[in-house]
């Protein structure tokens, strides 16, 4: 008599030699060093939380600061509950909490902290990661100045040449989502350094952006590479870059809400598909050669249609993580009223 098929658990086969097996998106581990006079408090948070499958330290193995190291195997889904307990406490002031992703997992207590905890892993938003992620991103370097530039240079010669891959070329290239992204964040968990960091980041990258690309246009103009014509002639590629209307906000609505999703989920994998839909740095490529050739119907239109995308992602990215924060906190509740239940229990 053949056996039945094994049934599935973390996402693999039930067969012994996987039993409570897993991926990335399920849990994640905590290594902290700890003084020690804090470590007894950190680990009685951590072992009191049901998410919890595996939990270690080593007295006296931390050198700075000088305690212990714990580490802590946590379904996602609780990262944020005990990520706060364990702030709570001060612990970050005087030690550090590392949170990193486990690639892949075998464990059936882990499994049975996955099931213990409720909501998806994959819909989870660890804020601490998407705080610190948007803090990288706002970061006004160098490395995203020269991205930003030859974005926005590529984007002017597709304009030129009325050419839609070099387009989609420019859009891809384009690093300013993360910044456009920081503002959502920063204005739900009111982090005003980051907001203030985010604008800064996204008018002085345009700025450097569309003055090296108008300084290209008018050497270009000069040595006769490019004329007038060729820059307010028609240009049915790529002529939505200058024409705003309701749908360029639509679009920017979406695609902001879906990469604020790939940028929370476990699960990555929209955020091509965001950097293609959008016309930021295709509209301040515009903006850049009618500086160049004194076409101001051209600079006009496409400063409306990057002020418009901007706004339009920054808008979706603060609504897509204002849900996602109230999902969670309602999540967050039940959750503590749990525990207080099983507490009185035992």
């Amino acid at each position: 008599m053949s056996a039945a098929p094994p049934a599935s658990f973390g996402g693999c086969s039930s067969a012994p030699d996987v039993l409570g097996s897993g991926t990335l998106s399920d849990m994640l581990h905590l290594r902290i060093l700890s003084p020690a006079d804090m470590t007894d408090e950190a680990l009685q948070i951590l072992d009191e939380e049901p998410g919890v499958s595996g939990l270690a330290v080593l007295r006296g193995a931390a050198i700075r600061p000088v305690g212990d190291v714990i580490h802590a195997d946590i379904a996602r889904e609780v990262a944020n509950d005990v990520v706060e307990k364990l702030r709570a406490t001060r612990l970050h002031h005087h030690g550090t909490i590392e949170i990193e992703p486990v690639h892949a997992w075998l464990s059936r207590d882990g499994l049975d902290a996955e099931l213990r905890s409720p909501g998806s892993s994959a819909d989870t938003v660890v804020w601490a990661e998407v705080a610190q992620r948007s803090y990288e991103d706002v970061e006004l370097n160098w490395t995203y100045l020269s991205f930003m530039t030859m974005a926005t240079l590529l984007a002017g010669i597709a304009i030129i040449i009325d050419s839609q891959i070099l387009t989609i070329g420019a859009m891809v290239l384009g690093p300013e989502f993360g910044a456009i992204a920081a503002l959502g964040v920063a204005l739900v968990k009111h982090r005003y350094v980051l907001l203030g960091a985010a604008v800064r980041t996204l008018i002085v990258g345009f700025t450097v952006a569309i003055a090296a690309t108008t300084v290209a246009g008018l050497t270009a103009r000069v040595f006769g590479w490019v004329t007038l014509a060729d820059v307010t002639g028609p240009r049915p590629d790529t002529a939505f870059i200058y024409a705003p209307d309701k749908w360029s906000f639509v679009v920017a609505i979406i695609a902001a809400a879906a990469g604020v999703l790939s940028l929370t989920s476990s699960k990555l994998g929209g955020l091509s598909g965001v950097f293609i839909s959008v016309t930021t740095v295709p509209a301040a490529g515009n903006v850049a050669v009618g500086l160049a050739f004194g076409a101001w119907d051209e600079v006009s239109g496409s400063t409306q249609q990057l002020l418009l995308n901007i706004f339009g992602m920054a808008l979706a990215g603060w609504a897509t993580l204002a849900v996602q924060q109230k999902v969670w906190s309602r999540v967050s509740v039940r959750r503590a009223r749990a525990l207080d239940r099983r507490r009185r229990m035992l």
